[in-house]
C-alpha cells in the first residue's frame, strides 16, 4: 500500500488531507514516461510548443479563484497574495510562451564555410519547489523549461503540494501530452534525491536552503549536471537621511512581513543612517501595529500565519534575549501564528546575520555611505534588498556596491516575471525568470559546414 503523508491547515493547525509518499519506483517510472514525452514534444514546430502553453495559461487564469482557494488552506497565504500568485503562474507561462520562436541561435562568421548555433533542450529537468510560494516559483521552472522543449518533473514540498498537484492536473486538461509535465508528491530524500542521481534527469532546479542547496549541488557534480540553485536570503534595507522617511518607514513591513516573513527576498535586517535613526524608528512602530495579520480568508488580511508549528519554534528561538522594541499583534489560539517583531540588534548578533525566515526584522544604524555598504555586505548571502535616497549619484554607487542579485531603490520591488532573478555568494547560483530564462533550459550546439569547394 502507498504511504502517505498528512497535511495541517497552519491558520487552524488541524489536519485536513493525507498525500501519497512516492517510492523510488514511482519516481523511476515518471521519469521514463518523461523522456518519452519529450522527445515528441522537442520536435513540434516551435509555434506548436507555444500555443500549447498559451492554451495552459488560459486554463489556469480560468482556475485563479480554485487555485488560491487551496493555497489560502494548503499554505496560509492571505487570499489575495494567494489570487495574485495563481495569477502570476498564468503570466509566466504567457510569456515563456514566446519563447520557442526567440530560441534562434546564431550564424558566426569563419573562414571557409558556416558556423551556426542551435540551443538544444537538456531533455527531462527535474524541479524542486519550497513550501514558502509553491505556485509561483514552481511556474519559474516549469514554464521555460517546457518551452524550450524539455520535459518535467516536478517535486513541490511535503508542506505544500496541493496546488502543484492542481496545476498538473490543468496541464492535462490544457491538452499537454501525458508525461511531459508530472508532479511527484514525496519526500526531499526519496523524490529530491532520484531527480539528482538519476541519469535520465538532466538539470536540476531547486530552491531552498542553502544547506540543502549545497547538498543538491554537490550531488549533481558527481553527474556533470547542471543545476540551478535559489536559496537563502538576509536582504538589507538601507535607508538615507535624506531619503523620504515616511515612505520608507511605511514600507518598511510589508517588506519584510509579507507571507509572514518566509521569504528569502524579505528585508530582514533595515539598516538606518545614524542621525535620523529614532526618527526612523517612530515612524516605523505604528507601521508595525498597524499590519493586520488574521484569517487569511479574508480579503483585508495581510500576513497570516506560519507554516508549522515547528517552524513557529524555530523563529521563536531567535527572540531569545533579543532587544525588542515593539510588536504587532496577531491572534492567539489555534494556529501557527507569530507577531511581526522588530528587534534592536548589533552588528555581531545572531538575529541580524542568520536568515530567521519569520515576521522578524533586525534595524541597526551605520555611520555614512561606507559603512551601509559594509554591513549590508556582511552576511554570507546577497540575494535581494532595497536603499532609499533622493541621491541619484548615491543610488547607483551603493547598488553597484551591495552584492545582491536583485536590488530596488525607493522600492522593494524583486520580482518580475519578464527581469532577472537570482543571487550572489550563498544566496544561490544562476538566473530565473526575464528574456532569456528559456535559454537557461538548452545546451549550445555549434555545428560548421565547410563551403570550401576544394
Amino acid at each position: 500500500m502507498t504511504s502517505t503523508f498528512t497535511l495541517i491547515n497552519p491558520a487552524t493547525g488541524v489536519s485536513f488531507q493525507d498525500v501519497p509518499r512516492a517510492s523510488v519506483e514511482e519516481v523511476d517510472a515518471a521519469i521514463a514516461r518523461a523522456v518519452v514525452a519529450q522527445r515528441a514534444w522537442a520536435a513540434l514546430p516551435p509555434v506548436a510548443r507555444a500555443d500549447a502553453l498559451r492554451s495552459f495559461a488560459r486554463v489556469v487564469e480560468a482556475h485563479v479563484e480554485e487555485l488560491a482557494a487551496i493555497e489560502v488552506r494548503n499554505s496560509g497565504h492571505p487570499v489575495s497574495s494567494a489570487r495574485w500568485e495563481a495569477s502570476h503562474v498564468a503570466q509566466v507561462l504567457n510569456f515563456s510562451a514566446g519563447a520557442p520562436e526567440r530560441l534562434s541561435g546564431q550564424q558566426i562568421p569563419v573562414a571557409g564555410g558556416l558556423d551556426v548555433t542551435f540551443h538544444e533542450p537538456f531533455g527531462v529537468v527535474g524541479i524542486i519547489v519550497p513550501w514558502n510560494f509553491p505556485m509561483t516559483i514552481a511556474s519559474w521552472g516549469f514554464a521555460p523549461a517546457l518551452a524550450a522543449g524539455n520535459a518535467v518533473v516536478l517535486k513541490p514540498a511535503e508542506l505544500t503540494p496541493l496546488t502543484a498537484v492542481r496545476i498538473g492536473e490543468l496541464a492535462l486538461e490544457a491538452g499537454l501530452p501525458e508525461g511531459l509535465f508530472t508532479v511527484i508528491t514525496g519526500s526531499g530524500s526519496v523524490v529530491g534525491q532520484r531527480f539528482v542521481s538519476h541519469p535520465d534527469v538532466r538539470k536540476v532546479v531547486f530552491t531552498g536552503s542553502t544547506s540543502v542547496g549545497v547538498e543538491v549541488a554537490a550531488g549533481c557534480a558527481a553527474g556533470l549536471k547542471p543545476v540551478t540553485l535559489e536559496l537563502g536570503g538576509k536582504s538589507a534595507n538601507i535607508v538615507f537621511a535624506d531619503a523620504d522617511l515616511e515612505k520608507a518607514a511605511a514600507s518598511a513591513p510589508g517588506a519584510v512581513f509579507d507571507n509572514a516573513g518566509q521569504d528569502c527576498c524579505a528585508r530582514s535586517r533595515i539598516l538606518v543612517e545614524r542621525s535620523v535613526y529614532d526618527r526612523f524608528l517612530e515612524l516605523l512602530e505604528p507601521a508595525v501595529q498597524a499590519w493586520r495579520v488574521g484569517d487569511p480568508a479574508l480579503e483585508t488580511t495581510e500576513m497570516g500565519p506560519l507554516i508549522s508549528a515547528a517552524h513557529r519554534s524555530t523563529v521563536g528561538g531567535f527572540l531569545d534575549g533579543a532587544d525588542i522594541a515593539f510588536r504587532g499583534s496577531a491572534p492567539g489560539g489555534d494556529g501557527f501564528w507569530f507577531a511581526p517583531t522588530v528587534v534592536l540588534a548589533s552588528r555581531e548578533d545572531r538575529i541580524a546575520r542568520e536568515e530567521v525566515f519569520g515576521p522578524v526584522v533586525a534595524v541597526l544604524p551605520f555611520d555614512d555611505e561606507a559603512d551601509a555598504i559594509r554591513l549590508a555586505n556582511d552576511t554570507i548571502y546577497g540575494l535581494a534588498g532595497s536603499l532609499w535616497t533622493e541621491n541619484l549619484g548615491r543610488a547607483v554607487r551603493v547598488a553597484r556596491g551591495v552584492k545582491s542579485g536583485v536590488l530596488s531603490v525607493n522600492s522593494h520591488s524583486s520580482v518580475r516575471y519578464w527581469t532577472p532573478f537570482g543571487g550572489m555568494k550563498a544566496s544561490g547560483l544562476g538566473r530565473e525568470l526575464g528574456p532569456d530564462a528559456a535559454e537557461h533550459f538548452t545546451e549550445t550546439k555549434n555545428v560548421f559546414f565547410a563551403t570550401d569547394a576544394s
